[in-house]
């Protein structure tokens, strides 16, 4: 038994090794496989890590889980190729995320990893001095009483000498009705590690902007504003955070957000890439119509209705509306500010109709078709702003003198006639809303810098710099500093996201965390378990199911 167990500690380590290897000379490398049943990952620095949403680790970490079904079961697919059925039940399965792995066999891969490190076993094969390896995390199954969702263990080092090590412990529970103290937590951790003192520090979580599920008139978006505050010392358990923490504001946006009041804008510039990649390539992927009707109706409902104007109205609706300088205007007032702009010319106008019905390439040639026949009878005779160098505008300033060239609507011209005057377009809605006269008046930008202008300048030098050295990354996350005096009014009236305490005594690793959050922080729990799914299914909006967290850490040293 023995001799077993030594000869998989030090294969289990020489594998990991090889694989930290591996990663520190930049050789990016896939999950591998061990003994079968477990899948390990080396997650690098800076990469999305797992254990964020628990103890805000984001370093060099092993990940271990349960191999995927997939992996698991490729042999027995392979052999059963011939079962139509059973092939097609395997490919079409549902993609249930990552796999945990049962507590017992988690446990056993971490007194592995412990034994390899422990330099008192000076008989396994393992070239000395040992290799410190990164923290190795397994993901657990939640089996046991505590449900357990997470054993780690991390090395103790001193003078590049390894002197113990740190085991963690992190439970996970569905629970409405948590009853927790802060004594409790703090005498349980003096008592733990044999503590006269401990501190507490406190960390609570705002989501301040947010596309929730429920919502089904608005799909899913990444852009995400929250408010992350900690301070220190904690009274009580869900305290409040006091004016004296510190707070900073995480800001996250994905480009086409469909509650941006720029999101027209976003769409057209996706259709022009779209007509542009055409061009280049021959063949246009047209996106799916926002209108009902098609787009040879909507022009030549467009046309009939400038013929009603003699051909030289301006039909675009001119919503205007007084800005309200309050903080309860506050949405209107972006609203105001970037809606469509109300001095669309014809081309502008036309612009709008087509690219939001466009299908097909034959309905460009219907549509310009119209279009130029109303030009060449005297139909219409529509204006546009100056400035513009287009085919289309070209033929229109032609037929205020009567004349007009002929024009074959084939091969790229139609395509590149509507990219042409949807450049026109965007270019005036840029530059219109960067100088134009409502946004540049004091008026109008008085609800936006009544914050500090030091702030304001700070994330504005930080988004530039870190968009002009790095390539674009929608999952960057932008950080503001701010005085909670200034926020105060988004959070005290609020429940938190997400409510943290960590104790410990000085030391960072040293620590016992106790969590509530209102969304389940581990992704590998299989939630059609009964304690999850029944609380989730028979609770209302106002009783939305929640979260506990637990972690507990113990030393062990080996000198």
């Amino acid at each position: 038994m023995w001799s077993r167990m030594n000869r998989a500690a030090e294969e289990f380590y020489t594998r990991l090794l090889q694989e930290f290897d591996e990663e520190k000379k930049g050789i990016s490398k896939d999950p591998f496989i061990y003994e079968a049943d477990v899948q390990v990952q080396l997650i690098g620095k800076g990469q999305p890590n797992p254990l964020k949403n628990i103890l805000n680790e984001n370093d060099v970490v092993f990940i271990l889980e349960k191999v995927p079904l997939e992996r698991e079961e490729t042999s027995h697919v392979e052999e059963l190729q011939s079962e139509e059925t059973a092939v097609s039940d395997f490919s079409t399965g549902e993609n249930v995320g990552p796999l945990a792995l049962p507590v017992g066999r988690a446990r056993q891969l971490i007194g592995l990893y412990t034994m390899a490190h422990n330099p008192n076993m000076t008989h396994l094969k393992i070239n000395r001095p040992v290799t410190a390896l990164p923290p190795l995390w397994v993901r657990c199954d939640s089996s046991d009483p505590e449900g357990t969702c997470w054993l780690g263990a991390e090395l103790i080092a001193t003078n590049n000498s390894i002197t113990g090590i740190d085991l963690y412990v992190v439970s996970c529970k569905a629970d409405k009705n948590y009853s927790i103290n802060l004594e409790d937590l703090k005498n349980s951790h003096k008592k733990r590690h044999h503590l006269s003192t401990v501190t507490a520090r406190g960390f609570a979580q705002y989501e301040l902007l947010k596309s929730t599920a429920l919502d089904d008139t608005v799909p899913t978006s990444q852009t995400t504003v929250t408010l992350d505050i900690s301070w220190s010392p904690v009274d009580e358990i869900l305290q409040i955070p006091p004016l004296s923490s510190t707070a900073t504001l995480n800001i996250k946006v994905e480009s086409g957000d469909p509650r941006s009041p720029l999101n027209h804008l976003h769409r057209e510039l996706k259709f022009l890439l779209v007509l542009a990649d055409g061009l280049r390539t021959g063949v246009t992927e047209w996106p799916a119509p926002l209108e009902a009707k098609s787009a040879v109706e909507l022009v030549q409902e467009f046309l009939n209705d400038l013929n009603k104007l003699d051909g030289f109205g301006d039909s675009t609706k001119k919503d205007t509306e007084t800005v309200k300088h309050d903080s309860a205007a506050f949405d209107r007032s972006i609203e105001c500010l970037f809606t469509v702009r109300g001095d669309l010319d014809f081309a502008e106008q036309l612009w709008c109709k087509m690219s939001s019905s466009v299908i097909s390439y034959q309905d460009l040639v219907k549509c310009f078709t119209l279009v130029i026949q109303s030009l060449q009878c005297g139909d219409i005779q529509p204006w546009l702003h100056s400035g513009s160098n287009s085919q289309l505008s070209k033929l229109i300033y032609q037929s205020y003198h009567g004349t007009m060239d002929t024009v074959s609507l084939s091969g790229t011209l139609p395509v590149q006639m509507l990219l042409e005057i949807g450049l026109d377009k965007l270019k005036k809605d840029y530059i219109s809303f960067f100088i134009g006269q409502e946004l540049a008046s004091l008026n109008h930008l008085k609800l936006f810098i009544k914050p500090q202008h030091e702030l304001l300048f700070s994330l504005t030098q930080s988004c530039i710099k870190y968009y002009k050295q790095n390539p674009l990354d929608e999952q960057h996350i932008f950080q503001l500093p701010v005085r909670p005096t200034a926020v105060k009014n988004l959070y005290q009236s609020e429940k938190p996201q997400k409510w943290r305490v960590e104790i410990n005594s000085g030391q960072k690793k040293v620590k016992t965390v106790w969590q509530l959050s209102d969304s389940l922080p581990v992704d590998h729990l299989n939630c059609h378990k009964s304690d999850f799914s029944d609380l989730t299914l028979n609770s209302s909006l106002e009783e939305r199911i929640t979260f506990t967290n637990m972690v507990t850490c113990s030393q062990v040293h080996f000198k």
